[in-house]
């Protein structure tokens, strides 16, 4: 009987620490809620992996936007090391359509593959190498009013100016490459608003 006791106790304790370790890291499809912290003991930098979440400005179509075509995209929250903001809510981040497919006979998913190159901090443009991991639905941008712009000053503002989210952007994975890519049959379409998870694949130095 004390055996049965010891072993559930154990099991219960293994329990509660896997449940723990799960809430401490952000799922892939949870939408941003407060300003992200970097993790890494360089100061200044943002390092290899850590993902961004901006929100697309224009929208982009496997149907109408070509190779090459430039976009634009702010961050939605702070990015944040040991108490200062690396980079502000707000900012510019910029990117390239660096493939476009379109759904036809054999290959039926419409796909976009995104590049992002550039991202402007406090004025100051930086290169960089970015590829999407995730897509989200929101409200759009039209809700937000003029808070995209003091973000760079006042800090990520969250509550409800982004119209809410869903979730992971409906219709559309995460291919090789970072391409996004549309279920069978279908164009893929991110209209503006649309947030997409951007992993960094080079570091980045503030």
């Amino acid at each position: 009987m004390k055996a049965a006791t010891r072993a559930i106790a154990l099991y219960c304790a293994v329990a509660v620490a896997g449940c723990g370790s799960t809430t401490a890291s952000r799922p892939a499809t949870t939408a941003p809620t407060g300003p992200v912290q970097v993790d890494t003991s360089e100061p200044g930098v943002v390092p290899v992996g850590q993902e961004l979440d901006v929100r697309l400005q224009t929208p982009l179509s496997s149907e109408t936007s070509t190779v090459e075509q430039r976009f634009e995209a702010t961050t939605v929250v702070d990015v944040m090391q040991n108490g200062r903001v690396l980079i502000p809510a707000g900012s510019i981040v910029r990117g390239v359509v660096a493939d476009v497919k379109r759904p036809g006979r054999i290959d039926r998913q419409g796909s976009l593959t995104l590049s992002f190159d550039q991202i402007e901090v406090r004025g100051r443009m930086h290169q960089i190498r970015g590829l999407a991991t995730q897509v989200f639905e929101s409200g759009g941008i039209r809700e937000e009013g003029g808070t995209a712009g003091a973000g760079a000053g006042v800090g990520a503002v969250i509550g409800g100016i982004f119209g809410g989210w869903s979730g992971a952007l409906l219709g559309a994975v995460i291919g090789a490459g970072g391409a996004i890519v549309a279920t069978e049959g279908k164009d893929i379409h991110l209209p503006a608003g649309s947030i997409i998870r951007v992993r960094m694949d080079s570091p980045l130095r503030l």
